[in-house]
């Protein structure tokens, strides 16, 4: 029972975000860009008032930009081309348009998050040629299932939400993620090794008493009670291990 509780509970502050929600697995070594590579801009565009601490959110998002080489930027909006309720092929044409229009390289990633109602949200980012180079489909899902995770999280503010979501997808994204098994093995094996030696402690110890009762039996049994040739041979043996 302690083994199966320790497997779960490894393999799910290895895999779940906080709302439950799976966080993809890095299986990738990636590289940052080269320095140079991004014409540096803002870090974000919040036209619904709400952030509330900037420096929290461009904190997480200059980690990020620390971690890959590839720039961030947040874009928050109720409204796409005039419309509180697009489609996501409209979501998608108006952040690949917005790119165009904010950058002049290849190194950021954008990230348009859409709320018009509370809870009814849609997300879609768009990396350039170069930044693609470390921000693939993997790295991509990393952060929107963080970005996801901490939505739900009504702990955090908007500012933590967005911040927390893309420092933590760095920290993932630019590394190989380990198994959660590997421990949960490691600790498998040490108690099996403990069960073995404690096994074997058991027969040892079970074989001595059996042998040191038997030999309180014979050296209490009245050597009458032996044969004249048992008893030679017990007299023999206590005088050899007197010898």
């Amino acid at each position: 029972m302690i083994v199966i509780i320790i497997i779960a509970v490894i393999f799910s502050l290895n895999s779940y975000g906080d709302a439950g929600i799976k966080i993809a697995k890095s299986t990738i070594e990636r590289e940052p860009l080269p320095k140079g590579s991004v014409n540096e801009t803002d870090y974000y565009t919040d036209e619904l008032g709400w952030i509330e601490s900037k420096s929290v959110l461009v904190s997480g998002l200059k980690h990020f930009y620390d971690k890959t080489g590839v720039q961030p930027y947040v874009y928050i909006t109720d409204t796409v081309n005039g419309s509180h309720y697009p489609s996501f092929t409209e979501l998608q044409s108006f952040a690949e348009s917005l790119y165009d229009e904010l950058f002049t390289d290849e190194a950021h990633i954008l990230l348009v998050f859409f709320e018009y109602s509370p809870g009814d949200y849609m997300e879609y980012y768009v990396t350039g040629t170069q930044a693609k180079g470390v921000i693939d489909a993997e790295a991509g899902d990393i952060l929107l299932d963080y970005l996801d995770t901490n939505y739900y999280n009504s702990a955090l503010s908007e500012a933590e939400m967005f911040g927390g979501a893309f420092s933590d997808a760095a920290d993932r994204i630019m590394e190989v993620t380990k198994s959660p098994w590997i421990p949960v093995l490691v600790v498998l094996g040490i108690i099996i090794i403990v069960v073995i030696l404690f096994i074997w402690w058991k027969r040892v110890k079970k074989q001595k008493n059996l042998e040191s009762e038997q030999t309180e039996k014979i050296l209490n049994t009245p050597i009458e009670r032996f044969s004249d040739s048992e008893a030679e041979d017990l007299a023999k043996k206590y005088e050899d291990k007197k010898d």
